[in-house]
């Protein structure tokens, strides 16, 4: 009984220590793993896995799973109500199988593709209060059967794992609504003038690609994207007669819109979430050599974030026909990019987006 109790404890104890885990992160891909994980080491299992229901059809399939089965499993899919996993979200009941060789609704060709012996299972629903998000699943019991109190300790999990899982679709459904408000909005100033239409959108796709190159952190690839979105925000404190002019502009005129950056960091400095953006869209247009403008920053001082959108945003606009000049084909203004680097621009940036424009050319 002292066994059984201590057991208990030691159960409980590691699904409140888990059950943190998991829900302090909204990256739902780490949920799920975290989700996986803390299965099998709360009921001790040798594996286990985590499908979720495909919204379109109806269909289960394996988000996670753990060990060298796992990418295997991915492509395998369970139609409604397939399989034990598919059984327990049908009916929205957790199950012990110890014996999965004797259930009629095992689904046996998982085991033969993953070359995996599946022995025993405890499947509990992943739901929250409105809807059925899936199955959580442990996978042969390391010593011993499964029992109700593995059973209960996983459903116990299972719940925890569903509010965390809605709570960073949530995250991610309102972060992409301020990108898509964001977009809109640079869309929408980039309308004043036909000659830069889809600019921000090369432009962010150009800084992304050279991010990833750089192997940026998500955290720095969220700012680097943002500030491409925005990076011109500012034009809309240009007057038209400026922004749109058919020629050149005039040494005035120049420092005038020269001035966007530094009305794009003002404009931005009144959205507090927005402040790990401001360096990005305010160095846009600093020189690696010092005589950029508005800050003068030279080298290193430049943000990084602010560093890449030069390239890209230089990039593109040489690559665009402008009503005083034609575009230049990509391999000309490579070209230019290169020259400039180390005066312009940042030579390994350049570099970088050299190897980013070879591996298209490659790809296609």
């Amino acid at each position: 009984m002292n066994g059984e109790r201590h057991r208990r404890v030691a159960q409980l104890t590691t699904l409140m220590e888990l059950s943190s885990l998991i829900t302090s992160t909204l990256d739902t891909q780490e949920i799920r793993r975290r989700a996986i994980e803390a299965a099998t080491t709360l009921v001790q299992a040798e594996t286990g896995s985590l499908l979720l229901i495909d919204s379109h059809n109806g269909e289960l399939f394996f988000e996670v799973a753990l060990g060298d089965t796992g990418e295997i499993l991915k492509e395998i899919r369970l139609a409604k109500g397939q399989g034990i996993a598919g059984w327990v979200a049908e009916q929205n009941q957790p199950l012990i199988v110890n014996d999965t060789l004797s259930d009629p609704r095992f689904f046996r060709d998982a085991d033969r593709k993953s070359a995996f012996e599946t022995r025993s299972m405890v499947c509990v629903p992943v739901r929250t209060k409105d809807r059925m998000l899936g199955v959580l699943e442990a996978i042969n019991k390391k010593e011993g059967l499964f029992d109700e109190q593995d059973r209960d300790v996983l459903s116990a999990l299972a719940n925890q794992v569903a509010t965390a899982i809605e709570n960073a679709n949530l995250y991610r459904e309102l972060k992409e609504t301020f990108y898509d408000t964001s977009q809109a909005l640079a869309e929408t100033i980039e309308k004043r003038d036909p000659y830069t239409g889809g600019h921000t959108q090369r432009v962010m796709n150009y800084s992304v690609e050279i991010g990833r190159m750089m192997g940026l952190s998500g955290e720095v690839m969220e700012a680097l994207r943002l500030a491409a979105i925005l990076h011109d925000i500012g034009k809309i404190g240009v007057r038209d007669s400026i922004l749109l002019k058919n020629d050149r502009l005039d040494r005035e005129e120049a420092l005038i819109m020269n001035r966007h950056a530094e009305f794009g960091s003002e404009i931005l400095s009144h959205v507090r979430k927005l402040s790990h953006v401001i360096p990005g869209v305010r160095g846009h247009h600093e020189r690696y050599d010092g005589t950029g403008y508005p800050d003068g920053l030279r080298g290193e001082e430049i943000p990084l974030i602010a560093r890449v959108i030069a390239v890209a945003d230089t990039f593109d606009a040489m690559t665009t026909d402008r009503p005083y000049r034609k575009a230049m084909d990509a391999k000309t203004a490579v070209n230019e990019l290169l020259r400039h680097s180390g005066t312009q621009f940042d030579g390994e940036i350049v570099g970088q987006f050299v190897r980013c424009m070879e591996s298209s050319v490659e790809a296609s």
